[in-house]
């Protein structure tokens, strides 16, 4: 009987299991490189069981490790208009965190 959560970390939404690996958007590091995320929902992946549901958050329930912090690929953004000689191009390479589900509740 493995167990679910919903995360929430820079803005976004993760359902997550033990074990399991993702990339998020930057995390601050410690020295120890452990992490606790705030938790909006506990359920049992088998059955689909809510077990806690939070209102807005559990608090820190789940806690991960961070493995690395990188840039992404880049993004290429390009603007252009018709008949006005204007094209402009730009690129982006967003920072993220590859972190590790260690433990849930």
């Amino acid at each position: 009987m493995s167990t679910i959560a919903i995360i929430k970390t820079g803005g976004k939404q993760y359902k997550v299991k033990e074990g399991q690996e993702l990339k998020v958007e930057k995390l601050p590091e410690s020295k120890t490189r452990k992490v606790k995320l705030d938790t909006l929902l506990i359920a049992d992946s088998d059955s689909g069981e809510i077990k806690e549901m939070g209102a807005p958050s559990l608090g820190d329930k789940v806690s991960a490790e961070i493995l690395e912090t990188a840039k992404d690929k880049k993004v290429t953004v390009v603007k252009y208009k018709n008949k006005t000689r204007y094209k402009r191009t730009i690129g982006h390479r967003q920072m993220y965190s590859k972190i590790k589900i260690e433990k849930i509740g």
